[in-house]
């Protein structure tokens, strides 16, 4: 009998167990549904607030293919002005201390690479008006959008002057005496604009921008000409930058090189307004025509120099060719990458 109670006990207890057992089981299993609930929520909240930012986006996303390439070469023209006037202040107000003539051309270079990088895929990257113009003429971008181009480029400029002028106002202003001027020792308008070398003519600064932009141009269309050597899409910024600072150290100590007209009236509109006065106009006997005009002569030649002598005479390319090509130029580009 002792043992039959011991039995009956003995199955109370395990029975007991296994109904306490059951209900944890049931208690993790309820758990652990109901943090998979709070995980699906919080995912589907998530996945509709990244719906909501999207939308959001689409909405903002601007639909006039001319507007978004006059943003682009806004922005585009405001990184190649911010890295070049940048150190163009450096090396003036630290009296060559803090950088050399070398410095800027190497900052201008890098603000075209970075620029192109930039807005390359919306607005072709310009950042010219004396390119823009070219490729009106040869027919690679429609004449209506030329003076939105232009007009954008040189916002972009007198955007990205005013950055520096913030930026290096203290310096500035101790550096000069608290003077804005375009003339003497201590004058700061070069910093922003190009102005010539004392004792330099007037036909020679024109001759040098003629042949500064015309050398520009000659050495960028072959790069993106398919019946020539085309280089690589992404190592187009690169070549154009090495070209820019080819040029940049080479012709620009007649009248400091601007070869872009936007590069040069943008910052000189800025030394207007912010202090320098009209004399960054009058000076020089009325200098600021020459970065001006004579770049888009030049650019103009630089293209007629390359239709006579080269493109012209370029065989058509075969399909086949052309083909095997970009073959080449696509497993070259992955061996770089790798």
């Amino acid at each position: 009998m002792m043992l039959h109670l011991s039995e009956q006990y003995s199955s109370k207890c395990t029975g007991s167990h296994k109904g306490q057992q059951v209900k944890k089981n049931v208690s993790n299993f309820t758990a652990h549904e109901s943090s998979r609930e709070a995980a699906g929520t919080a995912g589907n909240m998530q996945n509709s607030q990244v719906s909501r930012m999207k939308k959001m986006m689409l909405r903002m996303k601007i639909h006039n293919i001319l507007v978004r390439q006059c943003l682009g070469e806004i922005i585009g023209t405001f990184v190649l002005l911010l890295f070049g006037c940048s150190a163009a202040a450096q090396v003036k107000t630290g009296n060559e201390m803090k950088g050399q003539y070398l410095s800027a051309n190497l900052s201008f270079a890098v603000g075209v690479m970075s620029a192109m990088y930039l807005c390359m895929g919306v607005s072709g990257a310009h950042l010219n008006p004396a390119v823009s113009l070219s490729f009106c003429v040869l027919g690679d971008l429609p004449w209506h959008c030329f003076l939105p181009y232009s007009l954008s480029q040189v916002l972009g400029a007198y955007l990205a002057s005013a950055v520096v002028y913030t930026m290096y106002y203290d310096a500035i202003m101790n550096y000069s005496g608290g003077v804005l001027t375009a003339y003497g020792p201590n004058e700061t308008a070069s910093i922003f604009a190009t102005y010539p070398t004392p004792g330099t003519s007037l036909q020679t600064n024109i001759f040098d921008q003629v042949v500064g932009t015309a050398t520009l141009l000659l050495c960028i269309l072959p790069l993106s000409d398919k019946r020539n050597r085309p280089a690589p899409d992404a190592l187009l910024p690169p070549i154009v930058a090495a070209v820019v600072l080819g040029i940049a150290m080479a012709m620009s100590s007649n009248c400091g090189g601007a070869i872009n007209p936007a590069r040069d009236l943008g910052p000189r509109l800025f030394t207007l307004t912010a202090g320098w006065g009209t004399e960054v106009f009058t000076c020089y006997d009325y200098f600021f025509l020459v970065p001006l005009v004579a770049p888009l002569f030049g650019a103009l030649l630089g293209c007629f120099f390359y239709q006579v002598f080269i493109q012209w005479h370029l065989p058509n390319p075969d399909p086949d060719t052309v083909e095997s090509q970009s073959q080449d130029t696509e497993i070259h580009l992955k061996v770089v990458a790798l």
